[in-house]
């Protein structure tokens, strides 16, 4: 048998090999994969990442100067440290323009997941210390079934809570404290 025959594919490689219909990431040197979210997930991450683009990424009713996309992948080390957060954030001032291709090395500044059944622990206690120690500045954890919004500032990296808000608030919080969002769009 040939070296080349032999050689077991790399963590990435097999990420990259995933069938369709399932996201893929990279956490503590294993493979997750998920399947696609359920109708409340998506319907959440839509309207909350509408809300953020619009008014933080547009400019259209709030102050622009952010790049928000849906599930980039986050390459906090390459091919090897591999996060995609349901919606995530860029100032513009620390990134003028937009990375190439899908790999995305710069560090957001804000990120966002949804829970779904199967992720929220994984979101909560894998995801959330490693957004910390790569240092992303703002966290908010949505949970359509219980209704919830958390929002989290690293101070000292540490994740500092800025507030739990549910049901129909209206909501204004860092780092997008200029617009308000109406949780109940979130859930239907």
């Amino acid at each position: 048998m040939s070296p080349q025959a032999a050689r077991k594919p790399s963590l990435y490689e097999r990420l990259l090999s995933l069938p369709e219909g399932l996201t893929g990431e990279i956490i503590h040197g294993q493979l997750r994969a998920q399947p696609r979210p359920s109708w409340a997930h998506g319907l959440a991450l839509s309207r909350l990442g509408a809300d953020v683009e619009i008014s933080y990424g547009r400019g259209r009713g709030g102050p622009g100067g952010w790049w928000v996309i849906d599930e980039p992948e986050v390459h906090f080390v390459l091919d090897v440290e591999v996060l995609v957060p349901d919606i995530a954030g860029w100032r513009k001032a620390r990134l003028p323009s937009p990375p190439s291709g899908h790999k995305i090395q710069a560090v957001p500044d804000w990120v966002c997941e949804v829970f779904s059944p199967s992720t929220k622990s994984m979101d909560r206690e894998e995801k959330m210390p490693l957004y910390a120690h790569y240092g992303v500045g703002f966290a908010w954890l949505v949970d359509p079934k219980a209704q919830t919004l958390e929002a989290y500032e690293l101070v000292d990296a540490a994740w500092s809570p800025l507030g739990t808000y549910r049901d129909d608030d209206m909501v204004s919080v860092a780092p997008f404290d200029a617009i308000v969002i109406r949780l109940a769009d979130l859930w239907g």
